[in-house]
């Protein structure tokens, strides 16, 4: 009879019946994602290595899924586990992860990375000052892309019979990518075309960093950081090409997975999903990394996908070009571009940012009015504006209209306009 452990892996290839795509199913590792692989190598490595011992801590700087896994690893093998997470977090997870006994740290998701508090610096603090504490360092540990050369990609190449032409998974650490991708290269000669499916703002693809919906995938970059190399997980010599994909047609190709094909995943399955439907080739094999049930919360749950804009409804009516400022702008600016704008307030953004895509909902620090324009330079509110999703009804959005008369509309969950409570109301009847 084997362990719980022993199940990590081995994971199906299924065709998907609308597209002729052929869908590695790693949601179905115990754990509940493709993470379950690397938590496991990292976890036996280092018990090899001397550098985790009986009894010891295990912690870890994770966006869910590589700290469920780890969870999972120190509550069948008697380690203590703490997790430092971004506050976004789905619930689905933060819950998940207590239920195997771990301790959770939540921390502002937009943090430059040279911050104390920066999800990666906290957690390799508390390994450092916890005693038998072992950081595991999922972005530069070698154990991570290593189980995948080792394991996910003789799999895919088993079960194809060689025939795999092309492999497409999205990236985060680079990990699950770069050794799948390696291995089935080589295998094949080189013949194998390894594709990386990737949200649109983040920097793999030559984004500007910006924040994006989709957990589990892509690379954010805070304006303020001053250095910030990829992973050491991330081998780019093996990747062929990056796609960058919106975030709302990744939760589209999620949800649509679930209503077309029977399969519940999550968001970043839907970026892999609507990268692979587009490749042309004789072998198509997207890789799925976790589970729909950890993201009933957000992508599969119509309330948050109207809130963050990214189905339509009635407030798509009042989008509309926006004029915002970057935090810092000295008032007499301010002033002038509030009042050339024609807007009832001026959002403030989160400075260092390009124009390439509308601000981030999570970006916008306040809304100033005229009357909040006095003296100095422009800073965020003590209180962070609420959004109002285009997808929301007109009577849902005043219902929860933020304090003042002036809200910001959340389209894909960017900034997509302004409104006001006498708009909405006029709206309404």
């Amino acid at each position: 009879m084997s362990g719980l452990l022993d199940l990590v892996g081995g994971t199906p290839l299924v065709s998907l019946r609308h597209s002729g795509v052929l869908a590695k199913l790693e949601y179905l590792n115990p754990g509940g994602s493709v993470k379950d692989r690397a938590a496991l190598s990292m976890v036996l490595a280092a018990e090899e290595s001397g550098a985790l011992r009986p009894g010891g801590t295990i912690v870890e700087g994770t966006s869910g899924n590589t700290g469920l896994g780890l969870a999972q690893v120190a509550a069948a093998r008697g380690y203590r586990m703490v997790c430092v997470l971004p506050d976004k977090t789905a619930v689905e997870k933060l819950d998940a992860l207590r239920a195997y006994g771990a301790e959770v740290v939540l921390t502002p998701s937009a943090l430059p990375k040279e911050h104390p508090n920066h999800v990666v610096a906290w957690a390799a603090r508390i390994a450092r000052e916890t005693p038998g504490g072992w950081w595991a360092d999922q972005y530069g540990n070698p154990a991570n892309p290593a189980v995948h050369l080792r394991t996910t990609g003789p799999e895919i190449w088993e079960a194809t019979e060689g025939r795999v032409t092309h492999f497409v998974a999205t990236i985060g650490t680079g990990g699950t990518i770069s050794g799948t991708g390696r291995f089935l290269k080589e295998a094949s000669d080189g013949r194998v075309q390894v594709i990386g499916a990737d949200p649109v703002t983040s920097s793999y693809n030559g984004g500007d960093g910006s924040p994006f919906a989709i957990e589990a995938a892509g690379h954010y970059v805070h304006p303020q950081t001053v250095d910030d190399p990829w992973p050491d997980s991330y081998h780019r010599d093996v990747v062929d090409s990056v796609v960058a994909v919106p975030d709302r047609a990744s939760i589209e190709a999620c949800r649509a997975l679930a209503r077309t094909e029977g399969l519940l995943v999550g968001g970043s399955s839907g970026t892999a999903f609507a990268v692979a439907r587009e490749v042309t080739g004789d072998c198509v094999v997207v890789l799925l990394p976790d589970s729909g049930r950890a993201y009933l919360s957000k992508y599969h749950s119509d309330t948050w996908c109207r809130r963050q804009g990214f189905l339509d409804g009635e407030l798509s009516a009042f989008v509309s070009p926006v004029v915002s400022v970057p935090v810092g702008t000295p008032v007499a600016e301010a002033r002038r571009a509030l009042e050339s704008s024609g807007q009832p307030a001026l959002p403030v953004v989160l400075a260092g940012r390009s124009d390439r895509f509308p601000p981030a909902a999570g970006e916008v620090l306040a809304l100033a009015t005229a009357s909040d324009l006095a003296s100095g330079t422009v800073g965020p509110a003590s209180v962070p504006p609420v959004g109002l999703g285009v997808g929301e009804s007109v009577a849902d959005a005043l219902e929860r209209f933020p304090d003042g008369e002036v809200a910001h509309l959340v389209r894909d969950g960017r900034l997509a306009g302004l409104v006001t409570r006498g708009a909405l109301r006029a709206g309404e009847q």
